[in-house]
């Protein structure tokens, strides 16, 4: 089942976990990234870093099953066509995920001067960077959705 393509699914806001476990229940493989979100009273909360977005592996001629769960309103397509995410896009987010660095979502950028990472928890991944309060920060982007992620990384990290 691993070999079938990844698509974005659009789901019904803030439902996105409970649309991920109905999938699975279907024998489907899916995936919500997220992050610790912080309040200033607080309070934490691990929200989607894709609202309104879950991703999915199934064969596009067969997407009745994914289409009819509930809360899921279509596949990401280009006309009646859904288009499938990169393999290389989703295993960049899993494994910033799996970094332990800490993440948020942030506006999209699109392509801009990439950097490679030749050390720390990314390594081997590329993506651009960018500062912000004096802090640098690595986007990771998933381009057909016009979204990204960023995980604060150490300068001597890239080259």
């Amino acid at each position: 089942m691993s070999s079938l393509p990844w698509f974005a699914l659009y789901v019904k806001n803030q439902h996105e976990k409970r649309i991920a476990c109905g999938l699975s229940g279907k024998q489907y493989e899916s995936f919500v990234p997220t992050y610790l979100n912080l309040h200033k009273d607080g309070r934490k909360n691990e929200l989607p870093l894709f609202p309104n977005y879950v991703f999915c592996r199934l064969d596009a001629r067969y997407k009745l099953p994914v289409v009819s769960t509930p809360g899921v309103f279509s596949i990401v397509s280009a006309g009646s066509q859904p288009l499938p995410v990169p393999d290389r896009e989703i295993e960049q987010i899993r494994q910033l995920l799996t970094s332990g660095l800490a993440r948020r979502p942030v506006p999209y950028l699109g392509r801009g001067q990439e950097v490679y990472i030749k050390s720390g928890p990314l390594r081997g991944m590329q993506g651009v960077v960018v500062n912000e309060n004096h802090e640098r920060w690595l986007l990771v982007s998933i381009h057909m959705l016009q979204r990204s992620v960023a995980a604060k990384i150490d300068r001597s990290h890239f080259a």
